[in-house]
């Protein structure tokens, strides 16, 4: 059984419909794909609508959050859609996040980029969550960087002459109201020191406390050594281990499968969650 347990749809920076994405998933041999896009949930619907024979999905999320001025991203599995705080941190993650694209694209504009706010929507899905991909992609358009890759590398990485930050919740309230929705939290890409400062082992430690449910250890933003570790670290403390993709389309080189979750692993998560049911075609 293959389970890929992250993925991201045009409702946030995936270039492929949530439709489209779980055909995607099928045709690429997953038996189990999960549906996390940045602090939405409306590609729900539409890919348990598009659900091919022999898929089965895991409706989520991945929550922004942030400590110690540190950015983090906790993805969540299987919660209702419905409780009030959630949805409530979600939607104001979501709706930050238009303010501060715009701010992006004006101090890149201001720097001499050809890049306009309305290039920036002509590649953002109605309704779907602006981020910093999206205005890469119109870096990419206009020509000023090749791909992605180099946009984020060259202009949009942490702490850089274009970057602003947006709003993001407090991990350990967000692995709290997971739970209190019946959801499962999981700590994504620990080790990606490369996108920029990672949190030390004492947030992972007070997480697990609040309840969190895993580590996302194998995914390809997490160095060998690193993933060693955290490996170690989620048996010290009783947390479960995945794996993922983090496939966005052809916005990101990441390929459906390439990391995947045990499916012993995958059924002790599954136990835990009441908020929301796998959908199987």
């Amino acid at each position: 059984m293959l389970i890929d347990l992250h993925t991201h749809s045009s409702a946030s920076d995936g270039t492929e419909t949530a439709a489209d994405l779980v055909r995607s998933a099928r045709a690429a041999g997953l038996d189990v794909v999960a549906l996390t896009d940045h602090d939405t949930t409306s590609g729900w619907d539409d890919a348990a609508r598009a659900l091919p024979a022999g898929l089965t999905l895991v409706r989520g999320a991945e929550i922004s959050c942030a400590v110690g001025g540190v950015s983090l991203h906790l993805l969540a599995y299987l919660f209702d859609p419905t409780h009030a705080e959630l949805r409530a941190e979600l939607d104001h993650a979501f709706d930050d996040r238009l303010p501060r694209a715009q701010a992006i694209v004006a101090k890149l504009a201001a720097a001499g980029h050809p890049i306009s706010w309305e290039q920036v929507l002509d590649r953002l899905e109605p309704g779907a969550t602006v981020g910093r991909p999206h205005i890469a992609d119109a870096l990419v358009a206009a020509g000023v960087v090749p791909d992605r890759t180099t946009a984020f590398n060259d202009l949009l990485h942490n702490g850089g002459p274009f970057f602003v930050d947006h709003y993001a919740v407090d991990p350990v309230r967000a692995v709290r109201l997971v739970r209190a929705a019946g959801g499962l939290p999981v700590f994504a890409h620990p080790g990606a020191s490369h996108r920029g400062r990672v949190v030390g082992e004492s947030v992972i430690v007070s997480l697990a406390e609040a309840g969190l449910a895993a580590l996302e250890v194998d995914h390809r933003d997490n160095p060998p050594e690193v993933r060693d570790r955290l490996r170690a670290l989620a048996g010290e403390l009783g947390l479960l281990v995945t794996g993922a993709s983090d496939y966005h389309g052809t916005g990101k080189p990441n390929r459906l499968g390439e990391n995947s979750t045990d499916p012993e692993v995958f059924a002790a998560l599954v136990e835990q969650a009441s908020g929301a049911d796998l959908v199987a075609a």
